[in-house]
């Protein structure tokens, strides 16, 4: 039998978050987080943004499985707004590979 949330092995997986229009910020993961972004802005991500339209994509992680990245997510959903900003602040983009 296997998990449901594994993976391919070697595959990244990334928790993002993005700013929606109204300041917000939206937490989830993708193994593309710019084509997510680009998903959402589209309005066929998230049921989220239906209200608040997606703007940008403001923090990205790389985590190495999809499972790892679950995990993390969940930790960074449970954050208060000021610490999910602190980590927005922090963030130096990466050329995605």
């Amino acid at each position: 039998m296997t998990d449901a949330i594994t993976d391919y092995p070697g595959k990244p997986w990334f928790v993002y978050l993005v700013r929606a229009a109204n300041g917000s910020l939206y937490c989830g993961i993708s193994n593309d987080p710019q084509r997510r972004f680009l998903e959402h802005q589209k309005g066929s991500g998230a049921r989220y943004f239906k209200t608040s339209p997606a703007k940008a994509l403001v923090y990205v992680e790389q985590w190495p499985d999809k499972g790892e990245a679950l995990r993390q997510e969940r930790l960074v959903k449970k954050l208060r707004k000021k610490a999910k900003e602190a980590l927005v602040a922090s963030y130096v983009a990466q050329p995605m590979l």
